[in-house]
């Protein structure tokens, strides 16, 4: 499609409405949904529902992750441990 024509962006039969102001393409009547007062297509829609949706769910650690956070630890300590030896 051909932008600016004014044929809908995912059904190029249909005349375009409306422009999404999110990805700025041309939509048809099907396409187009008000939210928050503004049209937006449904995946920019999509998009901007999950954003809302904030933080996904929180996991338990696992062993790799308690081995990571010990690792980090140790490295850590040891170079607070050198720091101390070379300032002596």
């Amino acid at each position: 499609m051909i932008q600016g024509s004014g044929r809908c962006h995912y059904h190029p039969e249909r005349a375009g409405v409306g422009v999404c102001v999110e990805c700025r393409r041309v939509i048809c009547r099907e396409c187009t949904t008000q939210f928050e007062g503004i049209n937006r297509c449904a995946s920019c829609l999509g998009q901007r529902l999950k954003a809302l949706e904030g933080p996904g769910e929180r996991r338990d650690w696992t062993v790799g992750h308690v081995m990571l956070a010990l690792v980090g630890f140790g490295l850590v300590w040891g170079g607070v441990y050198l720091l101390a030896q070379v300032a002596s």
